[in-house]
């Protein structure tokens, strides 16, 4: 069964001044995403700044979040690391603390070979049951999930879908042709929804969603229905708003977007910081056009 089909929001963290985490704008956002029909939230991607949150934030988050969404849509909790017992750890308590699902990235900066990449995952998916969504985007990590790599990961039982952010068209229709339809292809890039739908995607887990939620989930819910020409309207609609949230590194600018829309102030932990004067005009040009502002 899917984990979800539509749009998952990579949720951003909200931050106080003093670089604590606001537990209180986290609770009143998954609530806001709900209200606007998204269909799954994900807590602790990259869009979250998991890599600057402790352990104890990082599960805090996740379980703020469950207990906010109370079972009416999916949380993937992001317990990716490049440490495989750490990996572990967080999986553990991310399954102890509710969450529906794991999102788990690639190792990064050590990398890996074919065959201890597997043994990374086949480790950690042996310590829980949930379902485990693999995040490829090696211009993050340096570590692509290539068609090869994800023919065997499938082998591992609990592995029911894949984040793809490599922006290769002809990889994703690859990896596409591996799987059954009971594996979940969800989009990583915001400007590539469509394409991968074509080839049996089921959804986006998505930047824009911060923003744009209701927009985001119509999208691909009119493109599951058939309503073809009404999903294209609105990626091709979003496209200036997608290059607008992408033109600083992310979550740089779309926690500002989110500050922006909702009229909260945005705040940071090193090494990312706000966003140039620039980068914030063309958030509220882009923002203003497509109707947010």
């Amino acid at each position: 069964m899917t984990i979800f089909k539509g749009s998952g929001v990579a949720l951003i963290t909200p931050m106080n001044a003093d670089g604590s985490v606001n537990y209180d704008e986290l609770k009143a956002l998954t609530q806001w995403h709900i209200d606007e029909g998204t269909d799954a939230i994900i807590a602790c991607g990259t869009t979250g700044e998991t890599s600057t949150l402790v352990d104890e934030e990082h599960l805090k988050v996740i379980e703020t979040v469950v207990k906010q969404v109370d079972g009416r849509i999916p949380v993937i909790a992001g317990t990716g690391s490049n440490d495989t017992k750490h990996g572990i750890y967080l999986a553990v308590e991310a399954e102890k603390r509710g969450a529906d699902a794991l999102l788990i990235v690639t190792p990064y900066y050590n990398k890996a070979t074919k065959t201890s990449l597997v043994k990374h995952y086949e480790a950690i998916c042996s310590q829980v049951e949930l379902p485990v969504i693999l995040y490829s985007v090696a211009s993050r990590t340096g570590l692509n999930l290539t068609p090869d790599l994800v023919k065997e990961l499938i082998k591992i039982p609990n592995i029911k879908g894949i984040k793809e952010a490599s922006g290769d068209i002809s990889q994703i229709v690859a990896i596409a042709c591996l799987v059954n339809d009971d594996f979940a292809l969800y989009s990583g890039n915001d400007d590539q929804v469509l394409p991968i739908l074509s080839v049996g995607g089921s959804g986006v887990i998505s930047t824009i969603g911060n923003i744009a939620p209701k927009d985001t989930s119509k999208m691909v819910h009119h493109y599951l229905d058939g309503e073809f020409e009404a999903a294209k309207k609105i990626q091709l609609a979003q496209y200036p708003l997608i290059e607008a949230i992408f033109s600083e590194v992310n979550p740089v600018p779309v926690k500002k977007a989110v500050g922006l829309l909702k009229g909260i102030e945005t705040h940071y932990r090193l090494p990312l910081g706000d966003p140039e004067e620039a980068t914030i005009a063309l958030l509220k040009e882009k923002m203003t056009n497509y109707g947010l502002l």
